[in-house]
């Protein structure tokens, strides 16, 4: 059986968080765009990786994880050079005001947010996204949060008036899960920055 998470060398691996949360449906899509995918553990697995994925998942766990394993501080320091992409949980996390003293803030992205804005897991829905550079896409929220943005914040994307995908120099969040979808316009404009 082939592993999920090929050899490669060099800085062309993307680190996927693989603490908990839906790491292969992101390897999976990164792999449709011919990027190969490598898994982030520790501190250590960050080093020659050309950007990092912080997936959905349960923000209150992940944030305990990321304490428990030295991985808070090292993610905001390999954040300060190469690029992160944060879907829902992540985007909570790389917030600067989770909205929850549970949830300790990484700070990247100049939000707040509200947990599960868009209602509890049996009221997860698909919508189609207005404006912005993924107008049209087809979005997944899963107990998706409410973002504010605030400057220097471009918004990316809105749903019912609310905006959905932000991008802080070579950071974006989205509330909802785009490597559900077949569209991989998220992760291609992501990896562009990387």
């Amino acid at each position: 059986m082939r592993s999920a998470w090929p050899s490669v060398a060099g800085n062309s691996a993307i680190g996927i968080l693989a603490l908990q949360g839906n790491v292969p449906a992101h390897a999976r899509m990164l792999a449709r765009l011919g990027r190969p995918a490598r898994p982030v553990h520790r501190p250590a697995d960050l080093e020659d990786i050309a950007g990092l994925i912080l997936p959905g998942g349960e923000s209150t766990t992940l944030s305990q994880l990321l304490q428990g394993n030295d991985l808070d501080q090292a993610i905001i320091d390999f954040a300060r050079h190469r690029p992160l992409l944060g879907t829902c949980a992540g985007l909570i996390l790389m917030s600067s005001d989770t909205g929850d003293a549970r949830v300790a803030p990484l700070g990247l992205l100049e939000t707040q947010i509200t947990r599960n804005h868009y209602g509890r897991q049996r009221e997860s829905f698909i919508a189609t996204l207005e404006g912005g550079s993924f107008a049209g896409l087809r979005a997944a929220f899963i107990r998706a949060p409410a973002l504010r943005a605030r400057a220097p914040l471009e918004v990316l994307a809105t749903h019912r008036g609310l905006p959905v995908a932000v991008r802080q120099g070579r950071h974006v969040g989205c509330a909802f899960h785009p490597e559900l979808g077949q569209d991989t316009r998220v992760h291609e404009y992501w990896l562009d920055l990387a």
